[in-house]
């Protein structure tokens, strides 16, 4: 097993030095589970943020060779549980199909004071096929 962390210049970077934005952990089969860091974004709604939330989430995923299906574990910090419908709304836009596991709740500010919304996921990346000889 190899661990490696990364802020894939193809994707927003970190809004701080403190984090990456990535850890893969690499099995000897070639696959591979993401840790992404939790996410947020600009926006005046929940549903805007939610909705740059999960574009940069598929941007990360993108650099390690996977995509929003690939997620199998959200946990989603909300300013306001009474807006979980709304982003419940706009997730379910990103992430269609059997929903992965999931953990959701309220606390009482983010990261940043405008955030009210967070997310972050794990993903599990099939293994890459072997080159031919």
């Amino acid at each position: 097993m190899q661990i490696s962390v990364d802020n894939p210049p193809s994707a927003p970077q970190p809004l701080s030095p403190y984090y990456s934005q990535v850890a893969r952990v690499e099995h000897a089969d070639g696959s591979a589970l993401l840790f992404l860091s939790g996410q947020i974004a600009e926006g005046a709604t929940v549903a805007e943020q939610t909705r740059g939330i999960f574009e940069t989430i598929a941007a990360l995923l993108k650099a390690h060779g996977a995509t929003l299906t690939d997620v199998i574990n959200i946990r989603t910090c909300l300013t306001d549980i009474g807006t979980l419908d709304e982003y419940g709304t706009v997730r379910r836009q990103f992430l269609a199909g059997t929903p992965p596991t999931s953990m959701t709740f309220e606390v009482p500010r983010l990261f940043r004071p405008q955030a009210r919304v967070e997310v972050e996921v794990v993903a599990a990346v099939s293994p890459r096929p072997r080159p031919a000889v």
